[in-house]
């Protein structure tokens, strides 16, 4: 009897354990099905339970109340010269004042205002409102025009309340953010959205190194420069721009991320301007075309066309061929991914590269160094070392990196030419290039072209 009974119980125990597992494994809701597709079995699988809704606990009143009074709306005052028709020639109205509109955030007790470029450009005077109606006259601290970030002042005997910054590195796609700002003059405006995308660059070909995060919440004219937070009510994002046929909202709005506005204040708090370090690599993000021709097999990363000889990557052993995969830990998928990172550092961070050499991977410190190069007449400009120069038969001038002035485009003038004089002074570096930067004519450009063929252009 015993030799009937314990394998039973054995074989009881082990068919509970086995059903158990299977409960806990597997969801009886799964259903899978089969699909003929020409001669070929397709299996699909859905599921029919429930969904489980990831809202259930979003509460978008906290972040409102926190946010609704650190966002202002700024007035920008200007006076336009010139008139503009015959009827403001005759009646004398060639000095005309003009008045935009837009919004900033307080990011400090004491005052302090993140606001967009364009939103107080030209401004002779700039007023602030704040949520409880009172106005105070804003000092314009600084600015960057590349970033469209400009920083504001307003003083009171009292504190103000402010938003604190996120870490927009470790917002998520799909995530809610709410857009706090003042459309149309609509004061104290609240817009609920989730964020659609990161690293957004609007446009491949101008000189700005552009990484929005994008989203749904509903932007218009006036939201610039107020704030894009979180459920929390922290700050990720400085509300920059639309895409838009009609001038008004249509689904995508974008936002300079908060760690890029942070640099940019403290840059312009601590020296007054902005410190932008580089690795010292030029290239392109990858994609299936680029990749086939380059006959490698990524089609994401940052591909190292070049390395500047003299700068940290060169330096550090970065080679022409390898592909950026990651810094400091952070993905690299794009070129808005590694100038958006860079955007946040300044000359002198290190930071971790994380490579692909020969299928084989590699993390690479790298100190950045300070970025010389300057924006001139529409071209992109760098300094040479006396090797590059001395390969040319040169003894000074400056590399055109790139430009988009139409009338360089079409005398023949591209990437690669060199920029040795300007109204018949010697340019050795891009130094020399601020003394015609404050609206001096510019009558003659002299150029050397890779070939060592020297051309001026004189203008009239």
């Amino acid at each position: 009897m015993k030799k009937i009974i314990l394998p039973f119980v054995f074989s009881l125990v082990g068919g509970v354990i086995a059903l158990y597992i299977h409960n806990l494994y597997y969801n009886h809701n799964l259903v899978q099905d089969k699909l003929v597709s020409g001669n070929k079995m397709v299996n699909i699988s859905y599921d029919t339970s429930p969904a489980i809704s990831s809202n259930s606990n979003i509460d978008f009143t906290v972040a409102a109340q926190k946010t609704i009074n650190s966002v202002v709306h700024v007035k920008n005052t200007s006076i336009s010269t010139g008139s503009s028709s015959v009827w403001d020639y005759f009646n004398n109205r060639s000095n005309r004042t003009r008045i935009g509109m837009g919004s900033g955030v307080i990011i400090s007790k004491d005052g302090y205002i993140i606001t967009n470029n364009h939103v107080i450009e030209n401004a002779t005077t700039i007023e602030v409102t704040t949520n409880n109606n009172k106005t105070y006259e804003a000092e314009l601290i600084g600015k960057d025009e590349l970033s469209d970030i400009a920083v504001l002042k307003i003083d009171s005997d009292k504190t103000f309340p402010y938003i604190r910054f996120a870490d927009s590195d470790q917002t998520k796609i799909g995530e809610w953010v709410l857009a706090v700002g003042n459309p149309y003059n609509l004061t104290s405006t609240v817009t609920a959205g989730i964020i659609s995308a990161k690293s957004r660059d609007l446009n491949d070909y101008d000189s700005k190194n552009q990484s929005f995060i994008q989203t749904d919440a509903a932007v218009n004219s006036g939201n610039s420069g107020g704030a894009l937070v979180n459920t929390n009510g922290d700050l990720i994002g400085i509300n920059t721009a639309i895409t838009s046929g009609t001038g008004g909202f249509v689904g995508y709005s974008f936002a300079v991320p908060s760690n890029v506005a942070r640099k940019i204040f403290e840059d312009i708090i601590e020296f007054g301007n902005v410190q932008k370090g580089l690795l010292g690599v030029t290239g392109f993000g990858l994609n299936s075309r680029n990749a086939d021709e380059l006959n490698i097999s990524l089609t994401e990363g940052f591909y190292v066309n070049d390395v500047e000889p003299t700068m940290g990557a060169a330096i550090a052993g970065i080679k022409k061929g390898d592909v950026i995969m990651s810094l400091d830990g952070l993905k690299i998928a794009k070129f808005s991914d590694l100038s958006g990172y860079l955007s946040t550092k300044r000359p002198g961070d290190i930071v971790s590269v994380g490579l692909k050499r020969n299928n084989n991977n590699l993390k690479i410190s790298v100190a950045l160094e300070k970025n010389e190069n300057i924006e001139f007449y529409g071209m992109q400009l760098k300094n040479m070392s006396m090797d590059e120069l001395a390969s040319l038969g040169l003894k000074n001038g400056v590399k055109v990196l790139n430009h988009r002035n139409n009338t360089l485009y079409r005398m023949g003038i591209s990437a690669g030419y060199v920029l040795t004089e300007i109204n018949g002074e010697k340019i050795n570096n891009t130094t020399d290039i601020s003394n015609f930067q404050n609206d001096t004519k510019i009558n003659q450009i002299t150029f050397v072209s890779p070939d060592g063929e020297k051309e001026r252009l004189i203008f009239e």
